[in-house]
Order: C-alpha cells, then sequence, then structure tokens
C-alpha cells in the first residue's frame, strides 16, 4: 500500500459560533467526499472546549489534498467560516498515514 496523506487540525470559533463552524465544515465534508483522491475528512466537536471543532482528513497525496481547495464551492465555504474564527487557525498536523481500519 502507498502512504496516504494527513491532516488533523483545530479550527477555534469565537464564543457562540461552534456550532455555526461545524454546519459549514460538514457542507466542506460533502463537497469533498467526492473529490479524487479522498479517503476521509471527518468532523468532530472537541468534548473539553466548546467552540473547538476538529477536521481529520486523508488523502492520497498532498496534490489530492491541495486540489481539493478548488472544488466548486469549496472557497465560498471557506469565507463563510473565516469571520467565524477566534483568530487564525493553528497550522493543522501534517501526517503520513500507515494503514488502518477503512483506508484502503
Amino acid at each position: 500500500m502507498n502512504n496516504k496523506y494527513g491532516l488533523h487540525g483545530k479550527l477555534k470559533a469565537l464564543s457562540g459560533n461552534g456550532d455555526n463552524l461545524a454546519s459549514i465544515l460538514l457542507e466542506a465534508a460533502q463537497l469533498v467526499s467526492t473529490a479524487k483522491g479522498c479517503h476521509l475528512y471527518l468532523v468532530s466537536r472537541d468534548t473539553k472546549e466548546a467552540e473547538a471543532v476538529w477536521v481529520t482528513e486523508v488523502w492520497d497525496s498532498k496534490e489530492d489534498h491541495d486540489n481539493s481547495l478548488k472544488v466548486e464551492g469549496v472557497r465560498e465555504l471557506i469565507g463563510r467560516a473565516m469571520p467565524l474564527l477566534d483568530g487564525m487557525p493553528e497550522k493543522g498536523q501534517e501526517l503520513e498515514v500507515l494503514g488502518g481500519a477503512g483506508i484502503n
């Protein structure tokens, strides 16, 4: 198996905007789910930090991930999410995905 490209990052919303941010990221998940090379785009709420939303992604390659930003509608969602953020998003942790359940 070729190793996959993974990202894991936290986005923190301004107070009271965690649900809105999560909703936008779930819309993004639907848009990129059919993009070339997408294996996983998982949106999760932090159980200890109400306004924090985590995104975990698995792609065939970094190039496929980068190209997903060009999927129709993704830029519009980014534009809607940015005003909800409490500062700039933390740089996501890049991962070399070795395998696991559901990752082919």
